[in-house]
């Protein structure tokens, strides 16, 4: 049986109020949070974009992903994270709630740079984690 080149998986984990909670009450996790709300994003991306090394932000996204906060999908050698849909409500919620605590304002120009050299970067970017239509919350 051929191996598909790329497929989506959303992970059958802990999804309770305390383990969500626990997951966003870091700074450097809440940062990640805001960057794959509609982009789905890989962590050498999310290195270069939030400046850590991708060992470091490898374990920030293991403790989203088994909250039950993020989808992904591998793509050859690359595995691409993005918000689970029906956690995106309340994720916008307390970012419109906080809006006016933005403690990193660089990231969201970072990210866009650094999707813009996607084409001639390492990461092909994902096929089947389309970006979302950003909301006014994460403009």
């Amino acid at each position: 049986m051929p191996i598909p080149e790329s497929y989506v998986t959303i992970d059958l984990v802990m999804t309770n109020p305390v383990t969500i909670t626990r997951a966003l009450a870091d700074g450097t996790r809440w940062r990640i949070v805001r960057l794959v709300m509609d982009d789905a994003l890989c962590v050498c991306e999310l290195a270069d974009i939030l400046g850590m090394p991708q060992s470091s932000v490898s374990s920030h996204v293991q403790v989203i992903r088994k909250a039950g906060l993020l989808e992904s999908e591998k793509c050859e050698k690359w595995t691409y994270f993005r918000i689970v849909r029906e956690h995106l409500p309340l994720v916008r919620a307390i970012f419109r709630h906080f809006a006016g605590e933005d403690l990193h304002p660089e990231d969201p120009p970072n990210a866009a740079k650094r999707l813009s050299k996607r084409e001639n970067s390492c990461c092909p970017g994902p096929k089947k984690l389309a970006p979302r239509r950003q909301s006014k919350a994460t403009r």
